[in-house]
């Protein structure tokens, strides 16, 4: 992996155009699994499951047991597609994809192959200057996940230098939605950014429909990034990688950008692309190489033979459609107009990512000015120290309860920001953390006298000049005081109070 030669990504356009491709997997949040009477682990209310207890028979792959569709997870699923701009088929079946893996205890995986539940769509997705993209949908199908794997003893966590792995098959059968896009040609030089607009985009409307936690670093929402190169005026497309497994916004724009610049450098070399999945490397923003990617033939695909064909009713998908939310697109221009936004603030809460955030946080009963500022500014800058998801760091419901102290008068924003960071630490609600660090304003008077006085007998000719009408001196017993409250008070009620004092004196 290390070492890898890059190209200038500007020089990378002037010579190749990219294309490009997505598969998102969506978990979704049923009660139970796609096939079997399990609890679901991305279901919020069984996340913090202990490893292989929310199984079945089916999901263990035991012999004599049987699949039953999950009714729910075929309504989300439709619900998903029609979102999409999706045809939904008057009858789609289920097919088993074979392949072995250690997590997969069939040895097979229960997939749509040739008849999907949705195709045929398109998705608007608008970047960061406003440009609208139709990101064309070539189809939507339900399947079941994998178990999750836990490479032990490396020092990396992955399979590559590990000891052992650990199977946990709580994830086996947890219900999917792949979606496939079709190629996307002209994106250039907006490609990485479109890749992460598309996955936000994604994130948004599963939100907006309630079927998904859509927690991308739980895995809720998985990104495959597909890209290829062809030289300029070539009609031919290039040889594509996958980069699997994507599970961040910011991780889908990087993981794009270094893919254009590592194919460009190996084609101008004259070598050639392996046609193979590559794994994204948080730590040092490359990718590696995973294995030969296969085709369809590979996985020999065939019908499930336990399972009938799922045909919804025309009079149930016409329910479904009319039980939409509004597209994110109409969505955002919507929430811009009602909180009152101008362009470049409202571009900063989409660009960021989280909108969703805002919202929630707004409807908690934060201002929208209030929901931005923290959103936008310190749950930002610490998101980004500490190389996190911004969505991940803090709820909304913390933030709007944070911004209530500070409207109360409880805390200055200085207190505020220390309270967030104690809240992103885990240590409890603002409250909680209000109470245990004892971060409340001091709003006893007779406290900030006292102090008031100690500063300004020992400054006086600073009292002196306040005295004369330059009121602007007081700012140093202002500081004074504000130190000795170790900034536990409100600096305008302290200003109050020296000016009221100083005349006494």
């Amino acid at each position: 992996m290390a070492g890898d030669a890059l190209m200038d990504f500007n020089k990378a356009l002037e010579l190749y155009e990219p294309v490009l491709g997505f598969e998102v997997h969506v978990e979704l949040n049923t009660a139970t699994k796609m096939f079997s009477s399990a609890p679901n682990p991305a279901n919020e209310a069984n996340h913090d499951a202990a490893p292989n207890t929310l199984v079945a028979p089916v999901d263990m792959g035991l012999p004599g047991a049987l699949p039953v569709v999950n009714a729910e997870a075929v309504v989300s699923s439709i619900k998903l597609g029609l979102a999409l701009g999706c045809s939904i088929a008057e009858s789609s079946s289920f097919a088993r994809k074979n392949y072995f893996y250690p997590d997969l205890g069939k040895n097979y995986q229960i997939s749509q192959f040739d008849e999907p539940i949705a195709f045929e769509g398109s998705v608007q997705v608008e970047l960061s200057d406003g440009t609208l993209v139709d990101i064309p949908i070539e189809r939507a199908h339900m399947e079941e996940d994998a178990g999750k794997l836990t490479h032990v003893g490396g020092s990396t966590g992955r399979i590559q230098g590990a000891d052992h792995s650990l199977v946990d098959y709580n994830r086996a059968g947890v219900p999917l939605v792949e979606i496939v896009t079709k190629p996307i040609f002209g994106a250039e030089h907006q490609a990485p950014e479109l890749a992460k607009a598309y996955v936000a985009t994604i994130r948004d409307i599963v939100l907006s429909l309630g079927i998904s936690e859509a927690r991308l670093e739980r895995g809720n929402l998985r990104c495959d990034a597909n890209v290829s190169l062809r030289p300029r005026g070539q009609e031919k497309l290039g040889t594509r990688t996958e980069t699997k497994n994507v599970n961040s916004m910011r991780s889908v724009e990087r993981a794009v950008r270094y893919e254009i610049q590592r194919q460009a450098a190996i084609l101008a070399a004259g070598g050639t692309i392996i046609q193979e999945t590559r794994h994204w490397h948080e730590d040092t923003g490359e990718t590696s190489p995973g294995r030969p990617k296969s085709d369809a033939d590979d996985y020999r695909y065939f019908p499930e033979p336990d399972l009938v064909p799922v045909a919804p009713s025309r009079q149930q998908v016409e329910e479904l459609r009319a039980s939409l939310p509004e597209a994110p697109v109409a969505r955002r221009r919507r929430l811009k107009t009602e909180w009152g936004f101008t362009d470049l603030e409202f571009q900063d809460v989409a660009n960021g990512g989280i909108v969703a955030e805002v919202e929630a946080t707004i409807a908690a009963g934060a201002s929208p000015a209030a929901a931005r500022k923290w959103w936008t500014g310190e749950i930002a800058r610490l998101a980004n120290a500490q190389e996190r998801e911004i969505a991940d760091m803090v709820t909304p419901a913390n933030v709007a309860a944070l911004q209530a102290l500070v409207d109360a008068g409880t805390l200055t924003d200085k207190l505020a920001r220390q309270v967030l960071e104690g809240v992103i630490a885990g240590e409890g609600t603002p409250q909680e953390v209000v109470d245990a660090r004892g971060l409340a304003v001091v709003s006893d008077d007779g406290a900030l006298i006292a102090a008031i006085d100690e500063a300004l007998a020992s400054q006086p000719d600073v009292l002196a000049k306040i005295r004369d009408g330059k009121v602007q001196a007081a700012g140093a017993v202002i500081g004074a005081v504000m130190k000795a409250m170790k900034g536990q008070a409100d600096a305008a009620r302290v200003r109050e109070l020296v000016l009221e004092r100083a005349a006494q004196a």
